[in-house]
């Protein structure tokens, strides 16, 4: 690590401290050359491999806006969307990986998803699963309510007209 002060190649380590939600590392540096001290913050980089090949860090927020479209007119809050990225992100670390298909993220967003909230879980599935038909819908319908032993609870049938 250079030191952002006279640029010299080589800085000490004075302290080094685990942040409080244990995902960095903060330390406290001090070059030999100066004498000045400054701070660092370290964090394993985890990237995102997209689609056409492309490599970006993850991001959150992209976690968050994707599923927030999901979520429009939901009774779902801001705190509820930073909550289940962060469970997103401690998935996908979990795996040890330090690069991630976005297909990837995407089957990490789903359980969360689920327990949140099932209409923006269908929602989002739909895009993400590429349904093409009312029996996609209505196959990932039944299996929601078969996992919930929901069975035909809160279902209304619908009445023939005459």
């Amino acid at each position: 690590m250079h030191c952002p002060f006279c640029r010299n190649h080589d800085t000490k380590v004075v302290d080094s401290r685990v942040s409080d939600d244990g995902l960095s590392i903060r330390r406290r540096r001090q070059c030999p050359e100066c004498g000045r001290r400054f701070s660092t913050t370290e964090t394993a980089s985890l990237m995102v491999i997209k689609r056409n090949g492309v490599l970006e860090p993850f991001s959150r927020e992209k976690v968050v806006s994707g599923v927030r479209k999901a979520c429009q007119g939901r009774p779902v809050t801001d705190t509820d969307l930073a909550v289940l990225a962060q469970k997103v992100e401690e998935a996908i670390r979990a795996t040890g990986a330090s690069q991630v298909d976005a297909n990837d993220i995407g089957l990490a967003i789903l359980p969360p998803l689920r327990e949140l909230d099932e209409v923006a879980y269908l929602r989002f599935a739909s895009v993400y699963q590429s349904f093409e038909s009312l029996d996609d819908f209505e196959s990932a319908i039944t299996l929601l309510r078969v996992e919930n032993g929901a069975g035909s609870r809160g279902a209304k049938v619908a009445e023939p007209l005459n």
